[in-house]
């Protein structure tokens, strides 16, 4: 984990990664090792936004939409890695009664604003 806020953790995971495989004949002590997870350089960011946190489908979307769109300010300056912006705590149902209110759309883009910035101080 680089950075966490109050409702969002941002994770990074290096492009150069690769998964080991368990072999066809599953031989214990044999493992092969597959290629990279991500075969273009470049800066990977993605959105996950659970059914835990978030129960409506349309709160989700709402909430993933809003980091992509702060994500791409912020894209030119993270360094050639993937990233996950992850939701890891619910936005209060009684403070936010729509997936569609302006406060709700707002109130995320200024977190995820403050832990992008956090995620630039930390690499």
């Amino acid at each position: 984990m680089v950075a966490k806020t109050e409702h969002f953790a941002l994770h990074r995971n290096g492009l150069g990664a690769s998964v080991a495989q368990a072999p066809a004949d599953k031989k214990p002590g044999k493992a092969l090792t597959a290629p990279a997870l991500f075969p273009i350089q470049d800066v990977w960011i993605g959105a996950m936004a659970p059914k835990r946190w978030a129960k409506r489908a349309v709160t989700r979307n709402a909430i993933k939409r809003q980091i992509y769109t702060v994500s791409r300010e912020f894209v030119s300056q993270f360094p050639q890695d993937a990233f996950v912006v992850r939701l890891r705590r619910e936005f209060s149902r009684k403070e936010f009664l729509s997936a569609n209110s302006d406060l709700l759309k707002d109130a995320v883009r200024a977190e995820v604003h403050r832990l992008m910035h956090a995620g630039l101080a930390s690499k």
